[in-house]
């Protein structure tokens, strides 16, 4: 039993130092960006995304600038949470 622990432990150790030599690890030098890192040229917005973006949310827009700043990013603020009671923006009403 103490061996197959033991041999379990080498072969993950091994797989990871393994993995470490191919792919750069990101957070080793957090002032540095890793050389190959992908990067964002442009910013992906489908027609209609500010009208989803602001449902259900009352003029004046206050508050809201990191919409402009969002890019590419996920936010749960474009996405329906829960329904009924819930629903303050009405996200899930279809009018």
């Amino acid at each position: 039993m103490a061996f197959k622990l033991w041999l379990s432990g080498a072969m993950l150790l091994t797989g990871a130092i393994s993995a470490h030599a191919e792919y750069p690890v990101a957070g080793v030098q957090p002032s540095q960006r890793p050389g190959g890192a992908p990067v964002v040229t442009q910013v992906a917005r489908p027609s209609g995304w500010e009208q989803q973006a602001l449902h259900g949310v009352s003029k004046p827009h206050t508050g809201l600038d990191f919409l402009r700043d969002q890019g590419n990013w996920y936010t749960p603020f474009f996405h329906p949470n829960s329904p009924g009671a819930y629903d303050i923006r009405g996200l899930y009403r279809h009018d």
